[in-house]
């Protein structure tokens, strides 16, 4: 896991440096770099198309921008970091004061050396992000101010990625595109998720799996609209943000709370006992909220570590590569695959032999069992599976009751199914 780690580490601090949005051109950079991994197909919506009760924005792209004194020396650059400009700001070039400036900036007064992120995605508005420890060392006096960019007619961009599975239904990953140099707050889920789906790929998995690479919000909105007449195929999804900082992993549940990819998760967590947090649904946070939304209803949870604003270098310039770690990351990938392989082979059984106990012997299941380490725990999972095989309990609900590791109660039931005792 240590060798994944770093790889996922590695196309973080590759990623970080490109100033994304929820439109534009470092968008489309930031999923290039990804198509490097995997194939992608990249889906453009033109500028105003509606998307339930949302339009798609026009797209904004930044050449370059600055503040400079008197002697022409940058004292904030946006080649620096691309957090140093207030997201979505309209273009300016003019000369103030700096008690003009001053309404324009924002600091970060009880972090004074960290720099924020801020947006102003719907309101036309232009400003800078820089160090209150760089503000306060700025002297009276004129400052020219220039921000290059565009606000135009254009695309909102995103990306899926496919693993074909032995059935049609879905399970969805969704990770956000649209923030910049952040590492945990996002570009950590947009490394896991792609690790995923290559480890996915190396198999034959039960579900599909739909990856989604879509900027925030109005990205989430516009693939849930252009995806409406089929969304009966979702049957399970998951988010992925902040995946990658060294706290506790964090499982949102849905907003039924008792969806399988809830039930699965929580399992998972607890049979692994890794320190963890399984908090409630909240209609607040990420892309959970859409699709989780009640017209959806869908069964898609959120897995993360410290959730959205639990640490202080939150949405800001510390949340660096330097903040996430290989090893955080290769846990939450682990999780995931745990995850999923749990998800994939549950299933309901009919027992088909339903009065009294069949007799195992003389069918080679107790045979089988000659030798194993783990014989009692084998010949327990199958008798509970017998037991529980009623249509309505599930694999999962086996092992919970019954204790037993989910991967001995699943291996039962293939013994079992194979020995034509269970149905599907």
């Amino acid at each position: 896991m240590t060798e994944v780690g770093e790889e996922m580490h590695a196309l973080v601090e590759r990623l970080y440096p490109l100033c994304r949005s929820i439109t534009g051109d470092g968008v489309r950079a930031t999923l290039d770099i990804v198509g490097e991994y995997l194939p992608l197909t990249v889906h453009e919506v033109p500028t105003g198309t509606q998307v339930l009760d949302w339009t798609v924005p026009q797209e904004w792209n930044i050449r370059d921008a600055y503040i400079a004194d008197a002697t022409g020396r940058r004292v904030v650059d946006f080649a620096a970091s691309s957090l140093h400009v207030l997201g979505y700001s309209v273009p300016v070039s003019r000369t103030m004061p700096l008690s003009e400036l001053r309404a324009h900036l924002h600091t970060l007064p009880d972090h004074p050396n960290w720099v924020p992120y801020r947006t102003s995605y719907y309101k036309p508005e232009w400003g800078f992000c820089l160090a209150q420890e760089t503000l306060d060392a700025l002297p009276d006096g004129d400052y020219e101010v220039r921000i290059d960019s565009t606000l135009a007619d254009g695309h909102l961009t995103y990306a899926e990625h496919v693993v074909p599975g032995q059935v049609a239904d879905e399970v969805i990953v969704s990770c956000h595109t649209c923030h910049p140099s952040l590492a945990n707050d996002n570009l950590a889920g947009i490394a896991v998720a792609t690790f995923l789906a290559r480890a996915l790929a190396q198999q034959t998995p039960y579900y599909t799996y739909r990856f989604i690479y879509a900027p925030g919000t109005i990205g989430a909105i516009t693939w849930l609209a252009r995806n409406a007449e089929r969304i009966d195929r979702v049957k399970h999804g998951l988010v992925l943000a902040c995946a990658g900082d060294t706290g506790q992993l964090t499982y949102k549940q849905s907003r039924r709370g008792d969806a399988e990819i809830d039930l699965v998760l929580r399992h998972v967590l607890k049979a692994s006992e890794r320190p963890h947090h399984v908090n409630e649904f909240t209609p607040y946070g990420y892309d959970e909220r859409q699709y989780c939304s009640p017209g959806f209803n869908l069964g898609v949870g959120s897995l993360s570590r410290t959730p959205y604003a639990g640490y202080p270098e939150y949405h800001t310039s510390a949340d660096n590569p330097d903040f996430v770690s290989p090893e955080a990351m290769a846990d939450t990938l682990a999780v995931c695959r745990e995850a999923f392989t749990v998800l994939d082979r549950n299933r309901r059984y009919l027992n088909l032999s339903p009065y009294g106990e069949p007799q195992l012997g003389r069918r080679g299941l107790y045979d089988a069992l000659g030798g194993r380490s783990d014989t009692k725990q084998a010949q327990m999972a199958m008798l509970w599976v017998l037991n529980l095989s009623d249509g309505e309990h599930s694999l999962l609900d086996v092992a919970e009751r019954s204790g037993l590791p989910f991967d001995s109660v699943a291996g039962a039931a293939d013994a079992l199914h194979e020995a034509g005792l269970i149905k599907t």
